[in-house]
């Protein structure tokens, strides 16, 4: 069945990327927030970490009867294995969700040319209209060598037709300016500029044809050498009868640790925001089923966030640090109400 005969056709696609951090995820739950009330919009969310978190995240503030639809593809870069992961979870999204907009956001570890190179290729040429690819860039993170010199945050800024300068809350005199002169340096002068706090964007930002995408195609050549075993997702993996299960994924320079707990495991918030406002990590995420409901947890280094939820399926966690770092497994189940 071709996508013309499924009533999709050249659905406006926009990549929402930017490095560990720097409020992608924030920028998307906006996004939806203000979307127009009579559109359906589809959200493909990939994460570096085996538990997928993003899309719990997004569904316990938004639901498919809001004209929402969400897929997650956890486990790494998603055009790994020649786009075959990222491929199947999108056609599904697609049929399911026959939206007006696609946002898509891969993980902050993730190889963006190659995900826009997958949606470029002849199977999606009629099916989507990539529209202007958003880099967020946390302009303070831009004296640390660590950022600039990755090549994953080289390719997100490579891909951009819009660099978004977010948490400019946080930026001290010059910070902005720092921005703009490593756009300049990279021969990026004339490539626009805008800035955010809070990741709040107009969606007008996300209309009109990717140039990027225009100069950058070329026939997929997968470049990037990591490869993941062939294996079930952890997601599709039951529970043990200890009640929890932990799964740890690596690269980039970077360690995912992630947990998955049987929804009867309830937690004591106050333990647990002490226990999550000490950890250590570059990136955290999750959600918890509580003792005084369900809340979802955010966590940078510029501090921990913590927000209601209306409901989710199971509590699970996701950190990301760097390779060194340790994270104590003893002091998350020290949480658990008895």
């Amino acid at each position: 069945m071709t996508s013309q005969e499924k009533g999709i056709y050249a659905v406006p696609t926009n990549i929402i990327t930017g490095f560990l951090g720097v409020g992608k995820t924030t920028a998307i739950l906006h996004f939806l927030k203000t979307k127009p009330n009579n559109e359906r919009w589809a959200v493909l969310v990939n994460e570096f970490g085996e538990v997928g978190v993003d899309g719990s995240l997004l569904e316990g503030q938004h639901t498919e009867s809001s004209g929402v639809f969400i897929r997650e593809v956890p486990g790494g870069c998603m055009c790994c294995a020649a786009g075959l992961p990222m491929q199947i979870a999108l056609n599904q999204l697609l049929t399911r969700a026959k939206p007006d907009r696609l946002l898509i956001e891969p993980t902050g570890l993730g190889h963006p040319k190659e995900v826009l190179e997958v949606l470029s290729t002849d199977h999606y040429r009629d099916a989507l209209s990539i529209q202007k690819c958003l880099t967020l860039v946390d302009a303070r993170k831009l004296h640390d060598s660590r950022y600039t010199d990755h090549d994953t945050f080289q390719q997100q800024i490579d891909i951009a037709d819009i660099v978004v300068g977010n948490k400019q809350e946080l930026y001290q005199p010059g910070d902005k300016e720092l921005l703009e002169n490593y756009l300049s340096n990279r021969d990026m002068a004339a490539k626009p500029i805008t800035f955010s706090s809070y990741g709040q964007l107009d969606t007008g930002i996300l209309d009109g044809p990717s140039d990027t995408a225009k100069n950058l195609f070329r026939p997929h050549n997968h470049s990037h050498t990591h490869t993941h075993p062939e294996r079930p997702s952890i997601n599709d993996v039951a529970i043990p009868e200890c009640g929890y299960l932990k799964v740890e994924n690596a690269g980039e320079g970077y360690r995912s640790l992630g947990w998955r707990f049987s929804p009867d495991k309830i937690f004591d918030r106050q333990l647990l925001f002490s226990y999550l406002s000490r950890m250590r990590a570059e990136r955290m995420k999750a959600v918890f089923i509580t003792s005084e409901g369900v809340y979802a947890y955010n966590a940078t280094t510029d501090g921990l966030t913590e927000y209601e939820l209306d409901d989710c399926l199971e509590s699970r966690i996701e950190a990301i640090t760097h390779n060194n770092d340790q994270l104590s497994e003893m002091d998350i189940l020290k949480c658990i109400v008895a």
